[in-house]
């Protein structure tokens, strides 16, 4: 630092600023980087991480990264902290509850400076050890009970609740419901959302109606055959991810129902997907830029919150219903 002082006519001030992401004026960044190039310096990121505790990399552990979900908000997450000097470090734990604490296990290892987490583990024992370290978690898509950090949701209650009133808006009264895992609270939510408004409807709940699945394209295809095969009079099934989605459009199709003629559908998520379908579905959308950008806003909030006295928060997102032609109109 002290050559690049030298060669720019620079104080060490503006130099260390560079080199920790704080704000340098133009003409001196572009002057940093040119002797940076002509001295072929490289930081020495051990010696920084020793002396500073800090490695400038924030872990991230979801369920799935070949999930379109997932995947949208791990790449705007990544832009935001990369913008802010911090690298990732992403973990797929194939929504399995001990390969999500064994990469939480890694991560301390790796001494990152927070955990971004989409839960498996719905009672978060995986996180109590990093927990200690006081360092910040920020949950995402799902909280857990006795997990004292910030998270970012949507109103899953309120998405389902949508999504019924509109299939009874165009006079559907058996409406079907491909629901998550029971201990999941974003499937929690949604069940309760396609309760609530069936009472708010005066409509009858039929159990014969509710089927769970496992966030899976073939569990998808399994619930769509079951609510079929359970009941023949239905008229609209919702579907509460994206993957059941997938896999209740491929059931529809193998069981030779045609969509919207035979059985009306409201899914979730993946507007290409949608519009790829033939004819376009209806869906529930979930805010993928906003959480991503909230999740990364509360975290670089938190390392930059070196007494930890914010209290934590929790931001809850809308979602939109995204109109296509998968739902028949009933007199």
């Amino acid at each position: 630092m002290k050559d690049i002082a030298k060669l720019t006519g620079l104080g060490l001030a503006t130099i260390s600023s560079y080199f920790n992401g704080g704000n340098v004026r133009e003409k001196n960044r572009k002057k940093i980087e040119e002797a940076i190039e002509e001295l072929h310096y490289e930081v020495n990121e051990v010696a920084r991480n020793l002396k500073t505790n800090a490695t400038k990399t924030i872990g991230v552990v979801i369920p799935e990264l070949n999930n379109i979900f997932c995947a949208e908000i791990i790449t705007g997450m990544e832009d935001i902290l990369r913008n802010h000097g911090y690298a990732t470090m992403i973990c797929d734990c194939r929504t399995d509850k001990k390969l999500e604490r064994e990469a939480v296990e890694f991560l301390c290892r790796k001494r990152v400076d927070g955990i971004i987490n989409m839960p498996v583990d719905a009672e978060g024992g995986h996180l109590k050890a990093f927990q200690k370290t006081g360092k910040p978690i920020v949950l995402i898509d799902r909280k857990i009970q006795g997990v004292s950090c910030d998270s970012v949701l949507v109103d899953n209650e309120q998405a389902a609740a949508d999504a019924v009133k509109l299939l009874y808006e165009n006079g559907h009264r058996n409406i079907g419901i491909i629901g998550g895992p029971k201990e999941i609270s974003t499937a929690q939510e949604r069940m309760k959302g396609y309760f609530s408004e069936l009472k708010n409807l005066d409509i009858p709940v039929r159990e014969s109606l509710v089927v769970h699945g496992d966030y899976t394209i073939q569990g998808g295809v399994r619930a769509m055959e079951e609510l079929v095969e359970k009941n023949p009079e239905m008229t609209a099934v919702f579907v509460t991810n994206y993957e059941m989605t997938m896999g209740a459009v491929i059931g529809s199709n193998e069981l030779g129902i045609q969509i919207p003629d035979q059985i009306s559908m409201v899914g979730f998520d993946n507007l290409p997907f949608a519009r790829a379908c033939n004819p376009k579905l209806t869906i529930v959308s979930q805010p993928t830029e906003k959480i991503a950008e909230k999740a990364a806003g509360i975290m670089l909030a938190r390392l930059e919150d070196r007494d930890g006295a914010s209290p934590y928060q929790t931001e809850k997102l809308e979602t939109a219903i995204i109109p296509g032609k998968s739902i028949a109109q009933i007199r």
